[in-house]
């Protein structure tokens, strides 16, 4: 077993025993099967697991993910000592932690769909487009956390700025966006509030999912604005590409940071 899948492994397993993991996975089964029975397994379903998706995913990534770090820290500290490099002990923690998120969340939504029989072609296909974006957000935050955890050794103030940036980008983003335009409303901004919108990866996600389940009165100020601008299908590519982007971003402004910090 090389070293890679060794803390691999390790993470897993640590975190397969984590309460967190548990109660994380709990959480969507139940709002799941709460939204199939409430809307009597319609389609409304998985447009309503769309903003549930887009605050508790993010929120749940940062949290546990600068938590787990923190609690972690002395088997990193020993994995250090080892003939190991800074880059493969990274590469174990980052996925170690980062995989069994995405797992638990992928099956909580899954199997109320599955049991109940609601897994025809084409709400497949979105429930598997929601998976995947969240999964994208998932790593995007994972990254996050791992360069807090890193960044602060105080764990007040590494949970702190990740509740701090969950905040901003899920609640108060659009807001601000919003007060923005109506200060500036006589000036063409247009094309400043499309750099607006690559600017949030929890804005990108949405507009990619309700431009797939064709939900345009949804979108919000920025998406209505990305949308005229490029199109449906041109935006939904160009949303895609720049969240690819935001979920590399993280995790390589992590591994910099790891791999210069003195532990």
């Amino acid at each position: 077993m090389n070293a890679l899948s060794a803390v691999f492994r390790f993470q897993v397993q640590d975190a397969f025993r984590s309460r967190w993991l548990l109660v994380h996975t709990l959480v969507y089964l139940v709002i799941t099967e709460g939204l199939l029975m409430a809307t009597g397994f319609s389609d409304k379903a998985l447009v309503s697991l769309i903003n549930v998706v887009l605050l508790l995913v993010p929120l749940v990534a940062l949290v546990f993910g600068v938590i787990h770090h923190y609690n972690s820290r002395d088997y990193t500290i020993w994995m250090l000592t080892q003939p190991i490099k800074r880059k493969t002990l990274f590469t174990g923690l980052y996925f170690g932690m980062s995989i069994p998120m995405i797992l638990s969340f992928a099956i909580a939504l899954f199997l109320p769909f599955a049991w109940h029989g609601g897994l025809d072609p084409e709400r497949g296909m979105r429930l598997v487009s929601l998976i995947g974006l969240g999964s994208l957000l998932t790593l995007t935050c994972a990254g996050v956390a791992f360069g807090l955890a890193v960044r602060f050794a105080d764990r007040v103030k590494g949970i702190g700025l990740a509740l701090f940036l969950w905040l901003t980008f899920a609640l108060l983003y659009d807001g601000l966006v919003l007060i923005g335009i109506t200060m500036f409303d006589s000036w063409p901004i247009e094309k400043a509030l499309l750099v607006v919108m690559l600017a949030n990866p929890i804005d990108l996600a949405r507009l990619i999912l309700l431009q797939l389940f064709d939900a345009a009165a949804m979108l919000g100020t920025t998406g209505a604005v990305f949308t005229r601008f490029f199109g449906s299908a041109t935006g939904v590519m160009l949303a895609l590409t720049a969240l690819f982007i935001w979920t590399a971003t993280p995790a390589l402004n992590a591994l910099r940071l790891f791999r210069r910090q003195d532990f």
